[in-house]
Formats: structure tokens, C-alpha cells, sequence
């Protein structure tokens, strides 16, 4: 074979190996980036939760398992922990029972009226989330409570509504905060639903809780879902507002952590705490979203 015939093969063959080494090079960058700011950091978190700390000896570097063994055998953390993921729940259902209705009546407004609302829907989303919990200790936050006050100087009430350092306070407050999220969701999935289904089925002598029960909730489901574990994540791994509405009194597993590193500066168990809660909520999530890609296989495709 002569060099002439082997030239193009050679040629062909380096261009096969460029073009399968650009897609790493032209994101090795981006790999950089997510392994320098959040790979290394997570890596680094799970190493400090084996490590030993004392009050007077500070952390030391070595690798035992006493934090977790702390977290496995205290009652407290096991309380802490199904009251974390408890309101996460409640504020979970309150927002899909709130949110799809919300995002149904918005799919149907005319083009003019739809945009003003969405507007509002995600007006909060502009806001910092300590403002708005903030807003809500104002409104109902003991006898000074701009509500509370009101509802006492009519006669309504004898004694200020119990909202401040409760759950109750809480799930409420995380429900406002993570509405925007389910709604758009939901609406997102209504995007899939053809009206002429349920002008069909209108003629055919359905009425307007048939139609929403076996032909727009069906559909709308898969969205409700995916809302569903966003807002359950976001609202387990929450700092600001269970730490404002909840106060000292009422710690939840990301209050914990803070408590653990600033306060105690027990950084060790700090993490182990951190750490349980991401492995928690990671298990959480993607076996939630592998049910769900299971289930409604359809529509993902």
C-alpha cells in the first residue's frame, strides 16, 4: 500500500478522534467549574462529618463515626428530622391544592388578563424570601400583629393567633413562599392539554367537574408531580423562613446545621447533619422522579 492511499485514511481517522475528544474539551471548563464549587466543597463537608470535636480541643482530623452515632441513637435528631420533612409535606399539599386550581384559571384567562396575573404569580419571586417571611411575622406576628390587631380591636378573637415559633406558622409561610413553583408547573403541563378535548367533551353532555376529574386532571397530574418535588426539596432543605417564622424553638434540619456551625461550633456534627439531609432528599427526589418517569412514560417522550 502506498503512502498516497494510507494519507486519506490517516486523515480520516485523525478527524474521528478530534471530533470525539471537542465535546470534552469545549466543556472541560464548565467540569472544572461544577467540580471546583460544588464537588470539592460536598467532598469535603462529608470528610468534616468524620471528624472529632471538643470544646476545648477544637476539630481534630481523624476518622471516627461518633457524629453519626449521635444523629442514629439521639430521639432529637430522629424529632428534628420527620418535623423537617412533616412541614415539607404539608406545605407540599397546600401548594398543590392551592396551586393547580390557580394555574387551571390562569390557562383559561384571554391573552391580556393572563399576562397581568402571571405577572403577580411571579412578582414574589422577585422578592428576597426573607421579606416576604418577614411580611408574614408583621401580619400575624403575637399582640403587634397588624391581623391579630385587627381581628382583637373588632371582637373576633380574645388572644392573638397562634402563627409565630409553630408549625402551623411555618407551613403556611413555606406554602406562600413555594406557591409560584407549583403553579408553574402546572401550567406548564396544561400547555399539553388540547381545549378542543374539552369542547368535545362538553357536547357530548359532560358537566364541568366531569371534565376536570377524568380528562384535564389526568393530564395535569405528571405536572402536579414534578411541582410537587420541587416544592417538597426546596421547602426541606428552606433556611430563611423556618428560621424567622420558627425561631429557636422550632428548629428544622437546616436551622440545625446553622446552630452547629456558628453557635456550637461543632462543625463536625454540623455536617453530619448537612450531609443526611442531602443523601435524604437526594433519595427523595430521584426515586420520586423515576416513579414518575415510569408511570407517565408518555408523556416525557
Amino acid at each position: 500500500m502506498s503512502a498516497v492511499d494510507t494519507a486519506p485514511r490517516a486523515v480520516a481517522a485523525s478527524s474521528d478522534q478530534g471530533a470525539a475528544t471537542a465535546p470534552w474539551l469545549l466543556s472541560a471548563p464548565a467540569l472544572m467549574l461544577f467540580g471546583g464549587v460544588l464537588v470539592i466543597p460536598l467532598a469535603m463537608t462529608v470528610m468534616l462529618s468524620f471528624h472529632d470535636w471538643g470544646q476545648y480541643k477544637g476539630i481534630e482530623p481523624v476518622f471516627i463515626l461518633k457524629n453519626w452515632r449521635e444523629i442514629a441513637s439521639d430521639p432529637y435528631y430522629a424529632e428534628m428530622f420527620w418535623r423537617t420533612f412533616r412541614i415539607a409535606l404539608l406545605a407540599t399539599v397546600i401548594t398543590a391544592v392551592l396551586g393547580a386550581p390557580e394555574a387551571y384559571i390562569l390557562n383559561r384567562m384571554s391573552g391580556r388578563w393572563k399576562g397581568f396575573f402571571m405577572l403577580l404569580i411571579l412578582g414574589p419571586l422577585l422578592i428576597s424570601v426573607v421579606a416576604r417571611t418577614l411580611g408574614w411575622a408583621l401580619l400575624f406576628g403575637g399582640n403587634n400583629g397588624l391581623v391579630n390587631k385587627l381581628l382583637m380591636s373588632l371582637g373576633l378573637i380574645n388572644a392573638p393567633l397562634p402563627f409565630m415559633f409553630t408549625e402551623t406558622g411555618v407551613v403556611i409561610a413555606l406554602a406562600h413562599v413555594m406557591m409560584p413553583f407549583m403553579v408553574l408547573s402546572v401550567w406548564v403541563a396544561l400547555q399539553r392539554v388540547d381545549p378542543q378535548i374539552e369542547n368535545a367533551a362538553m357536547s357530548l353532555g359532560a358537566g364541568a367537574f366531569t371534565i376536570v376529574r377524568r380528562i384535564i386532571l389526568p393530564q395535569i397530574i405528571p405536572g402536579v408531580l414534578s411541582g410537587a418535588i420541587i416544592v417538597f426539596s426546596l421547602s426541606a432543605s428552606a433556611f430563611a423562613t423556618p428560621a424567622i417564622i420558627g425561631g429557636r424553638r422550632l428548629k428544622v434540619a437546616a436551622t440545625l446545621a446553622y446552630d452547629e456551625f456558628l453557635n456550637t461550633l461543632n462543625w463536625p456534627l454540623g455536617a453530619a447533619v448537612a450531609v443526611l439531609l442531602l443523601v435524604a432528599l437526594a433519595l427523595i427526589v430521584v426515586g420520586s422522579n423515576a416513579l414518575i418517569e415510569r408511570r407517565y412514560a408518555e408523556v416525557f417522550r
